[in-house]
Formats: structure tokens, C-alpha cells, sequence
């Protein structure tokens, strides 16, 4: 279960640290995703260090097993409120938030199963 789980975790760690890379910088298709849904300009910084703290912790995870877990708990959650916050405004373009979800808490049951 642990190979499975680096597996997971790095390539999890690597999406979320384009994506807040991507947010950072203020992306035009990552910033129409988010307008799309009503997330204001003032909190893409903060949801970029979120992402970028859920790659940290996936990683250390590796090591230190609670971090681990709380990383991909913490993703997990962060993208189940991205599906919310789809489905709240009616935006049914919500695949890539489902799968990263999905793929998180892929990652958090291997990590407990380890």
C-alpha cells in the first residue's frame, strides 16, 4: 500500500503545485474558472497556499504518516468544496474538481491503509 500511496501522493503533490503555481500567477483559465464560480480575486492567494501546503504535506507524508493523512484529508476536502462551490452556481464543468477529489481520497485511504 505504500508504493501505491507515493505513487498517488507524488503525482496528486505535482497537479496541485502547477495549480497553485497556476493560481499564483493569476492564469486566465484558472482565474475564469473561478469567476465562474463567484471566488472573489482577494482569496486566490490563500487558496494557492492551500494547495501548495496540501503538495507539502502529501510529500512529507511519506515520512510522517499523520501529516500525510491530514494532507490528503485536507485536499480531499478543499476539492469537495470546489464541486460545492460548482454546483452552486449551476456550473456543471466540474470534472477535473471531482477527479482531483476523488484522486484524494484515493490518497487518503492508502495512506491509512499503510
Amino acid at each position: 500500500m505504500f508504493i501505491a500511496y507515493a505513487i498517488v501522493a507524488g503525482l496528486l503533490a505535482l497537479v496541485l503545485a502547477a495549480s497553485a503555481t497556476l493560481t499564483l500567477q493569476r492564469n486566465e483559465a484558472v482565474t475564469a474558472s473561478m469567476r465562474k464560480v463567484r471566488v472573489p480575486d482577494a482569496w486566490l492567494p490563500r487558496l494557492a497556499s492551500l494547495k501548495a501546503a496540501g503538495a507539502i504535506g502529501l510529500v512529507a507524508g511519506l515520512w510522517v504518516t499523520p501529516l500525510g493523512v491530514a494532507a490528503a484529508l485536507g485536499v480531499t476536502l478543499y476539492f469537495i468544496g470546489a464541486v460545492i462551490s460548482h454546483l452552486r452556481v449551476k456550473d456543471f464543468e466540474l470534472a477535473p474538481a471531482a477527479a482531483l477529489a476523488l484522486v484524494a481520497a484515493v490518497a487518503l485511504a492508502l495512506r491509512m491503509a499503510a
